[in-house]
């Protein structure tokens, strides 16, 4: 899934001007990079400009911090805003679950083989079941329960456990609890979150019994950055399927539980790719 192990990265943003393309495409000629993927945007109601490029340094000197000051100085002409990411960056993170093992699973195995280039630093749970799982990959598991009255003692906790481990992105993979506001404050922008679909049609309980009830003929799952509103948050990526009076509630679960797994991986390797731009509230995505 991830191509990022031999080349570098630059993302960016700035108002919409003449000449944004060209700052950065000229620059890295000059630089002699070679720029294997070029993907850009330019928003005409928010006037905002977006671009990536993946390059790969032709000149044996590249050096990562000259090449930063010396684009920053460039860039600021455009009051541009750019993030540079070298080619095989493990990012550190840490996974939020509950009970449900699908997500964590896959990821995982993502993680396990490389096509993730996660760097897990821990696994927190509300529940004591995954923790074979997380010990079979040799990973750290917190247990941390919760009720009503030890909510905002157990998200201590959970600040503590990322603060340790500088962690830079957290996965909320079917963790069936709501973050408090100052929780999604302190994780805007670097915690993403995955749910079915059927909402905001079927709440609560058994949403694929519901929708079996109802007829329904598409089931999917979003994944997206978590905010204050639940399961609201900057819209990342989307996946969706269409079933007929042929699945019965057993089948859409199923279904389901792949759609997650694979919308939440693909938006992880958006984030990594540094595919994805927030502003104003919403996404633009490069996807690949």
């Amino acid at each position: 899934m991830s191509r990022m192990s031999d080349t570098w990265i630059l993302a960016a943003q700035c108002p919409s001007r003449l000449g944004t393309v060209d700052v950065v495409t000229r620059f890295l000629k000059e630089q002699q990079c070679y720029i294997t993927e070029l993907n850009s945007f330019d928003d005409r109601l928010g006037g905002r400009f977006f671009i990536r490029a993946e390059f790969r340094p032709e000149r044996d000197d590249f050096h990562d911090e000259r090449f930063h000051a010396d684009f920053a100085a460039r860039a600021g002409e455009f009051d541009m805003q750019f993030e540079l990411t070298a080619p095989g960056k493990r990012t550190g993170t840490v996974i939020m679950v509950s009970k449900a093992d699908h997500c964590l699973n896959d990821l995982l195995y993502r993680y396990r083989t490389g096509q993730l280039p996660l760097d897990i630093k821990a696994v927190i749970s509300n529940h004591p079941d995954l923790e074979p799982l997380a010990a079979w990959h040799d990973l750290p598991y917190h247990y941390l329960p919760i009720t009503p009255e030890t909510k905002l003692q157990q998200e201590a906790q959970i600040r503590e456990i990322i603060a340790d481990t500088d962690a830079e992105l957290v996965v909320l993979a079917r963790y069936m609890q709501v973050l408090s506001p100052s929780m999604c404050e302190l994780l805007a922008g670097r915690a993403i979150n995955i749910h079915h679909s059927l909402l905001p049609g079927f709440k609560g309980a058994k949403p694929y019994h519901q929708a079996y009830e109802k007829g329904v003929k598409l089931v999917g799952a979003t994944a997206h950055y978590i905010n204050n509103d639940l399961d609201e948050g900057p819209i990342i990526a989307q996946g969706v399927e269409p079933v007929d009076h042929t699945h019965y509630p057993e089948d859409l679960v199923a279904k389901g539980r792949d759609i997650e797994c694979l919308t939440l991986a693909r938006a992880i390797s958006y984030h990594l790719e540094r595919r994805v731009f927030f502003y104003s509230g919403r996404t633009v995505v490069f996807g690949n």
